[in-house]
């Protein structure tokens, strides 16, 4: 089975984080200048549900009140204004438009603004002493529908970068797979192991289990349902004390099978700065698309049509 994904992947994108000055003061910030030249191997999709909701740039600032966003959508919480205004009408209606807008484009993952009350996940304010009520509107509605999310922040980071794109392109590698017996299964697998190893051990081990207990009564219900478990472990981020520590086990593996030689490659107690892992992962993943060699921290091999 290939470890290729080679069509291009669709991301939207709060529109403040894309660059367009929507913010409540006028403000944006063009976060993809991170990425440079790989900015180009996505489809952009930018929306923001503020703006569609008609409240305009500049705004006055609004915030949930009595509940989060999932409280929101069963009218159990509201959105006001800072002049008490209920404008909950109005942020139904631009989110929903947001929301449809991605599905009309079939994103594959959203990379959203942290801290706003309609795109926030893990907050809704961007005060230090406060995480306002997480979701926010629109983060709840990506959240119900289970799109893999990215905070934006993340990307001015290069090894927190590289962490979400592999696992992005191995969760959609994966997703896209119509999977129609055990042995299919096993193949995939055999590909994305170590990698969710690395993520979360002990439900590695258990789909692991399972699937060294395979039989010829496996069903195609219980295959789809391990497709699943596998999708959910792809969307948790790893850390840097993992990556560390299964890049040097991943390329002591590549260097005594297949000769692969990196200089640079730290064994993982040795101190150095996240820019330096993500320089040494760089290489070792180049090397290995080179040699056509598996390299596990990072399996599935993303060549976009251009």
């Amino acid at each position: 089975m290939e470890n290729i994904f080679e069509e291009k992947i669709n991301l939207g994108i709060s529109a403040c984080m894309y660059g367009a000055k929507v913010r409540y003061n006028g403000k944006g910030n063009d976060i993809l200048g991170y990425l440079k030249r790989e900015k180009g191997d996505f489809f952009w999709t930018p929306v923001c549900p503020e703006v569609m909701s008609g409240l305009g740039v500049p705004r006055t600032a609004i915030r949930l009140v009595g509940g989060n966003g999932f409280d929101f959508w069963k009218g159990d919480s509201q959105v006001k204004n800072r002049a008490g205004k209920n404008v909950s009408g109005m942020i139904k209606a631009g989110t929903l438009s947001c929301f449809e807008t991605l599905k009309r484009v079939d994103i594959d993952a959203f990379i959203y603004m942290e801290g706003s009350p309609t795109c926030g996940i893990h907050r809704t304010t961007l005060r230090k002493e406060s995480l306002g009520k997480p979701p926010g509107v629109f983060g709840a509605l990506l959240l119900k529908e289970q799109i893999f999310l990215i905070p934006a922040l993340d990307l001015q980071s290069p090894l927190r970068w590289w962490d979400w794109k592999r696992r992005l392109v191995a969760f959609i590698w994966l997703k896209r797979k119509d999977i129609e017996s055990s042995s299919e299964f096993i193949q995939c697998w055999d590909i994305l192991k170590v990698l969710s190893q690395e993520i979360d051990e002990e439900n590695t081990k258990k789909i692991d289990d399972r699937v060294k207990a395979f039989s010829d009564e496996t069903t195609l219900e219980e295959l789809k349902k391990m497709q699943i478990d596998i999708l959910d472990i792809l969307r948790t981020p790893s850390s840097t004390e993992k990556i560390k520590k299964w890049l040097w086990k991943n390329y002591i593996f590549l260097k005594d099978t297949y000769n692969l030689e990196v200089e640079k490659v730290c064994d993982p107690e040795y101190l150095r700065g996240v820019t330096h892992v993500a320089s040494e992962i760089l290489e070792v993943e180049l090397k290995a698309r080179k040699m056509k060699k598996l390299f596990r921290s990072s399996p599935i091999n993303y060549i976009p049509k251009r």
